[in-house]
């Protein structure tokens, strides 16, 4: 499902106006999907993570393998490394579906401590973005 599938507001239907797609809903956002570079499935986007003193998305949560929501791994991808695919209607990750496979992940009854700077290093590393790098504060 798309993001022009859960305009509920009807923000998108007009091709002339409105604001996407450089500014989308946050609601819109949940369940899209997201692929690779080679078309390969790697999950959809259950959640948005926020940092609420800049406003900013930290986070993309994407759910991937399981079935029926057994055995599901989810996995914080940061928001920089997700490109959108407006024709296609789909983010992009440029990530190997086996590399996701093994990328630094957890189980819904588990959260990280998303706050945890070794953590976002991590994350950062295994992702190729460099979020301290910027001015912005992460924690």
């Amino acid at each position: 499902m798309s993001y022009l599938d859960r305009d509920t507001y009807g923000i998108y239907r007009n091709s002339t106006g409105g604001p996407g797609p450089e500014v989308l809903g946050a609601d819109t956002l949940i369940g899209n999907d997201v692929c690779n570079q080679a078309g390969e499935d790697l999950g959809d986007i259950k959640e948005l993570m926020l940092d609420t003193r800049t406003g900013k998305v930290n986070y993309a949560v994407l759910s991937f393998g399981g079935f029926l929501g057994m055995g599901e791994k989810l996995f914080a991808v940061p928001w920089e490394a997700l490109q959108l695919d407006p024709v296609n209607e789909r983010f992009i990750l440029n990530v190997d579906k086996d590399r996701l496979k093994s990328a630094p992940g957890f189980d819904k009854d588990h959260w990280p401590d998303m706050a945890d700077h070794s953590w976002i290093r991590e994350i950062d590393t295994y992702y190729g973005t460099d979020r301290f790098s910027d001015s912005s504060p992460l924690v």
